[in-house]
C-alpha cells in the first residue's frame, strides 16, 4: 500500500490506500520508514510524499490503533529518518492530514498543499499524546499559540490559514500538485548530492 518510484535521483513515495483515507497500519509506516532510510544512502537527492485519492492521510489504521499503533515507536522512526535526510524533502498534501500523519510532512523541508486540504491532530480528544517530536516540529513553524491550538483547542486548519501561519509553504491546484513538486526539486535533482547535503546542513543542521 505504499508505492515507489524511483528514477534519476529522485524518489517518490505514496500512500495507496484511499478507500481507507489513506489511513496507516503499522506495515506501510515501517514501508515508508524503509524507504527514507534507504534514501540516505542510496543516492536520492529528492523525496516526494503524497497520497492517492483525496486525503493524504486520516493517521492510523483505526483497529491497529486501538491494538497499540497510536504510541507504536515505528512514528518517531518515520519522522526521524525523513529530518535526518541530506536530501531535498517535500510533502506534496493531494488532501487532508490528521493525526500521527503529521509526523512525516512536518520532518519534510517543504510542504505543498492542495485548496481542499483540512490539518487536524485529535491527540487531546483521543486521550494520546502526540509523537514526541511533533510539538516541537509544529511550534517551530507556526509558534507555540498556534500548535497549541492544533494540539489542545483541537482546531481544524484550512489551507488558506495553513499557508498564513507557516505550516504549508504554497497551496496548489490537485492537477498540479506533483508537477509542482517535482519542479521545486529540480535543481537539486541537476546537482550534485554533497552539494545539495552542504547547503541543507547550513540552513539547518542534520536532526
Amino acid at each position: 500500500m505504499i508505492a515507489l518510484e524511483t528514477y534519476d535521483g529522485l524518489t517518490v513515495a505514496t500512500i495507496r490506500r484511499p478507500e481507507k483515507a489513506n489511513s496507516l497500519t503499522r506495515d506501510m509506516l515501517s514501508a515508508l520508514a524503509d524507504a527514507a532510510e534507504a534514501a540516505s544512502s542510496d543516492g536520492t537527492r529528492a523525496l516526494i510524499l503524497t497520497g492517492e485519492g483525496r486525503v493524504f492521510s486520516a493517521g492510523a489504521d483505526l483497529d491497529e490503533a486501538r491494538a497499540g499503533l497510536a504510541t507504536d515507536p515505528v512514528w518517531e522512526r518515520l519522522s526521524r529518518a525523513i529530518a535526518a535526510l541530506p536530501c531535498l524533502t517535500i510533502a506534496a498534501l493531494n488532501g487532508t492530514l490528521a493525526g500521527g500523519a503529521f509526523g512525516m510532512a512536518l520532518a519534510c523541508d517543504i510542504r505543498l498543499c492542495v485548496p481542499e486540504a483540512k490539518f487536524f491532530y485529535p491527540v487531546m480528544r483521543l486521550g494520546f499524546l502526540p509523537q514526541p517530536s511533533d510539538p516541537a516540529r509544529l511550534a517551530s513553524l507556526i509558534g507555540p499559540a498556534r500548535a497549541k491550538m492544533i494540539l489542545m483547542a483541537g482546531a481544524r486548519i484550512e489551507a488558506p490559514e495553513a499557508l498564513a501561519w507557516g505550516l504549508v509553504d504554497r497551496i496548489v491546484p490537485a492537477d498540479d500538485l506533483l508537477s509542482a513538486a517535482r519542479t521545486l526539486a529540480a535543481d537539486v535533482l541537476a546537482a550534485d548530492k554533497d552539494h545539495a547535503a552542504a547547503i541543507k546542513a547550513l540552513i539547518q543542521p542534520l536532526r
